[in-house]
Parts: structure tokens; sequence; C-alpha cells
């Protein structure tokens, strides 16, 4: 291995990534998986992290999974300690469970907004917090949070949803400066349109379809493994001098006008 690859190298560690059972969950899990780590794969459905497990164990890699709501906070207490207990320390944290509901903001309720914000802004608080006196106490770790390109530009029907990634980028920000000292990095993977179970409602539209390769400089959706190489990059030694930045995935949406 050369000394620009062994920068890249996992080995050794372990991964915890949220909303793992399908998707781009999924496929950043493999992506870190690839590159050496032990990951675990967590969501709600243990069915269904069981079966993504197993895919990813016929592929030869190292792979445990954690059924746990990290909308709850006392799930994600006794959920990170009893991953803890069981593999070790959590080396790189990816905060990738995330949902959507379009709207207009007027047929908002409030139980939609709460579920909403529960789910892509609370939750990656609540994952952060329980990991991070671990890492404090090895000095060292890695956060790595899904922010979106909604944190940055807006479209009608998913203002709720913006202002969740908005927060996310300033979560990211925040715990950055704050764990700086402790060599411990925190950044954000902010992807573009990329065919998802989120997206899948888009996917199918073929107007929408027209107006995202016309408005994409790529001229297409994103795939989900085009996220892994990203993730790598956040979770390695390679950023060890990167933290707080939000590394835009999109195909160069956010780059043209």
């Amino acid at each position: 291995m050369t000394a620009g690859a062994a920068s890249f190298d996992l080995t050794g560690k372990t991964a915890l990534v949220t909303g793992a059972g399908s998707g781009l969950g999924l496929a950043i899990a493999r992506g870190l998986g690839d590159a050496g780590a032990r990951v675990v794969l967590n969501g709600r459905n243990a069915a269904k992290l069981d079966a993504a497990a197993s895919t990813l164990r016929r592929d030869g890699l190292a792979v445990e999974t954690a059924a746990f709501d990290v909308s709850d906070p006392e799930s994600v207490r006794t959920g990170v300690a009893a991953v803890q207990a069981s593999v070790g320390a959590i080396d790189i944290l990816v905060n990738n469970a995330g949902m959507q509901h379009r709207g207009s903001v007027t047929d908002f309720s409030d139980a939609d907004w709460r579920r909403l914000m529960a789910t892509n802004l609370d939750a990656p608080f609540y994952m952060a917090r329980a990991v991070i006196p671990q890492m404090q106490a090895r000095r060292a770790g890695k956060i790595i949070n899904i922010a979106s390109i909604m944190a940055r530009i807006a479209r009608p029907t998913v203002v709720p949803y913006e202002v969740s990634k908005g927060g996310i980028a300033m979560l990211t920000r925040g715990l950055a400066v704050e764990l700086a000292p402790h060599d411990i990095q925190v950044n954000a993977i902010a992807p573009g349109y990329f065919k998802s179970e989120l997206t899948a409602a888009l996917a199918a539209d073929v107007a929408f379809n027209t107006w995202l390769e016309r408005r994409t400089p790529a001229g297409r959706w994103g795939e989900p493994h085009e996220l892994a190489g990203a993730a790598v990059f956040l979770a390695s030694p390679a950023s060890r001098f990167v933290t707080g930045q939000i590394l835009y995935v999109d195909g160069g949406v956010t780059a043209a006008m």
C-alpha cells in the first residue's frame, strides 16, 4: 500500500452509520467497509438491517447491526452504549438517517414539523452527544453529518426540510469548533439529487426529471455509490486537518446559476 493510499485506510476502525438499511446510508456503509472499517448498521427495522448486513457480508465486509430509534434520546443512550460494549469504541459516526415530507407551509401540521425535525436534526445531536465522551477520552474521532444542497438553495414545498438541513450545517460547524482541541473532526456531506427512497416520487416524475437534467451541470441524478468516496475521505486520516466543512456532492448544482 502506498503512503497516499494508507491515508485513506480505515482498517481497525469502527464506523456506526445511521439509516443504513438501504439507499445512501447503505452505500456509505459499503464504502467505509471497503476501506477496511468494521461497520455497524443502524435503523429501526431489525429485519431490514439484517438483510442489508447479509449483502455486505457476502462481499467479505465486517458488519454488525444495531436497531434503535435515533430520534429518541433514551434509545440513543442505550443503543450507543450497547454498541460500545459489544464492538468497542466508535471511531466514526455517520449521521445519515433522515426523512422528507413535502407540503406547503400552511398545510404543514405541528406533528409533521416535529417528526421531521426529530429525525433530521434532533437525532444527529443526540448521536453526537452520545459518542463524543469516548472520542474525547481517546483524543480521536470523526463525525460526518449528512446535510443537503437544501442547506444552501431553496425550493417550494420543502421549507421544513430546508430548515432542518440548514440546522445540520450549523451543528456541523459548531461541533467542529468545540471538538477541534480534542483532535475530533466534524464535517458534513451535502448531496445533490441522488436516487434513493426519499426521492423515488421525484424520480418517477417526467417533468421533474427534465428540469433536473437541465438544472444539473452533470446532466443526471447521482448514484448512491458516488457518495462513498467523500465519506471515506472525511472518515480517514487524510482529512485530519479538515473540520467544520460542508462538502457538496451535487454534480455542480450549487456551482451553477
